[in-house]
Parts: structure tokens; sequence; C-alpha cells
């Protein structure tokens, strides 16, 4: 992976999201928390580690369950759950709520 590697600071809300589960799967009613993090603006821009969302395998990456991943179908993903950045602060704002 090119770019710098996540601080502490960053892997911690990252472990912070990753509990949450999946936010696709929430909006659906579901649980999940069986995620990876999945970086809305690449990983390797200035502040690429914090616009982050934790996303189960079959809405991060199509696997052909019919589910709406974000790659290859980011249009459609956003159009069922909202946009990435709108997803970023319904996180954030779980993680305060949370807190």
């Amino acid at each position: 992976m090119k770019g710098k590697a996540p601080t502490k600071a960053e892997k911690a809300l990252h472990d912070k999201i990753a509990r949450l589960g999946c936010i696709a799967c929430m909006k659906d009613g579901f649980f999940n928390d069986h995620v990876s993090i999945h970086h809305v603006d690449g990983r390797t821009k200035p502040g690429a580690h914090l616009k982050v969302l934790a996303l189960c395998g079959p809405h991060h990456q199509d696997d052909g369950s019919g589910t709406i991943a974000v790659h290859p179908w980011k249009a459609r993903f956003e159009a069922r759950y909202g946009s990435q950045i709108d997803l970023i602060a319904e996180t954030m704002k779980l993680i305060k709520d949370g807190e």
C-alpha cells in the first residue's frame, strides 16, 4: 500500500468504527460485525485514514450474491444507503453517542 500507515489514533478510530458493524447492514436492519475498513477516498491522500466506513465483505466488494457492493456499484450503493460522506458523518455520530 502506498502512503503513510495509519497512526495509533487512526487505528483506534478504525477499531471503534468496526465495532459498530457494517453500516449498510445496519441500514438494512441487521448487525454484522464481520467487517473491513473501507477507505472512501483512497488510502494515500492526507487524512485518508479518517475517511473510512466499516463494511462487510458483500457490501465492500461484489461477491455475486446480489448484495449492492460499493465496489463496483458505487452509484447504486449510494442510491440505496446514502453518500459515503453522509455515512461517515452518521458513523461518527454513532461513535459519539456511544461514548
